[in-house]
């Protein structure tokens, strides 16, 4: 079985509005959501008065609002982020049924996490579910929440940014699918994000922090490190890139930034290994077919 995956677009279209009142009208989905009607209600009046195809800033009123898709694009639920002071709150909804039982409202959450810890900087991210939601309350077990309080109808769940690291680096461990770093290559990279911002350096903030931590010397010959050179199939494009640090790249050379959305993509994995990964507008299937060079291997550790 493949591993679930889930990534999270900003963007709200039109389209995507009508899947959401579809969802807010079922019954079996929203009747754990406290809000679900007034929700409904405004996404029908939003419909009704806004002649627009991309709704996205009239989701964001208030917090941050996300669409849940699979691999291919699809929505499968939502997600939204509200930042009070340090704390945030977020609610993930899995809309699509016949999704139910794929874990991907752990996946989602995943996501979520990632956004509220290296995007917002929340120092704490709480979550309220109702106390019969059980699949649910079993995703954020899952992703090591701890409940904080409870009453007859309603638990509350938190996480702190501290934990959340933590949680990352012990998931590692046991992931067969995890990247490997080289302690030189996280020191510099460390450096590089004090200069950028945006998603691309979000998704790479949260590579460096749940990669696997090994000696430059002892990094396995077939992982992609910084400065290496590598054959891609990204979906049936076949490319030849160097991963290279952002003053350095050069499309035209073939020399890919790390603090790219392919670049962030690659760093870590393994020759063989195959990715799922989100771009601003869809998801790229990338596939790491032939490590050409690696600085370590080749003794090259100044690079």
């Amino acid at each position: 079985m493949s591993k679930p995956f889930i990534s999270l677009s900003p963007e709200i279209t039109r389209a995507n509005a009508l899947d959401l009142m579809d969802w807010l009208e079922d019954e079996s989905v929203v009747r754990y959501l406290s809000d679900s009607r007034d929700v409904s209600r405004f996404i029908g009046q939003v419909i009704d008065r806004v002649q627009l195809p991309v709704l996205t800033h009239l989701f964001n009123q208030g917090g941050r609002f996300f669409m849940a898709c699979d691999r291919h694009d699809v929505p499968v639920g939502f997600v939204r982020l509200v930042k009070t002071g340090p704390d945030c709150e977020i609610v993930l909804v899995i809309g699509d049924r016949d999704n139910w039982g794929r874990r991907l409202g752990a996946s989602a959450l995943r996501e979520g996490m990632k956004l509220a810890f290296f995007d917002m900087r929340a120092e704490k991210l709480v979550a309220r579910i109702h106390a019969d939601n059980a699949r649910s309350l079993q995703a954020f077990v899952r992703c090591d929440f701890l409940l904080e309080s409870e009453t007859p109808t309603l638990k509350s769940f938190s996480m702190t940014s501290q934990r959340y690291l933590r949680f990352l680096r012990e998931s590692a461990v046991d992931d067969p699918t995890g990247i490997y770093i080289t302690e030189i290559d996280r020191a510099r990279l460390r450096s590089v994000l004090e200069f950028e911002q945006g998603g691309a350096a979000v998704d790479l903030e949260h590579e460096i922090e749940r990669a696997m931590l090994v000696d430059a010397q002892q990094v396995a010959r077939n992982v992609v490190t910084m400065n290496s050179r590598a054959r891609l199939l990204l979906d049936d494009e076949a490319v030849e890139v160097a991963l290279v640090y952002p003053q350095d790249a050069d499309a035209s050379a073939g020399k890919l930034s790390v603090c790219s959305e392919i670049g962030t993509a690659i760093l870590g994995y393994k020759e063989g290994d195959a990715i799922d990964w989100r771009i601003p507008d869809r998801t790229r299937r990338i596939s790491i077919e032939k490590l050409l060079y690696q600085p370590e291997a080749a003794g090259d550790f100044h690079l």
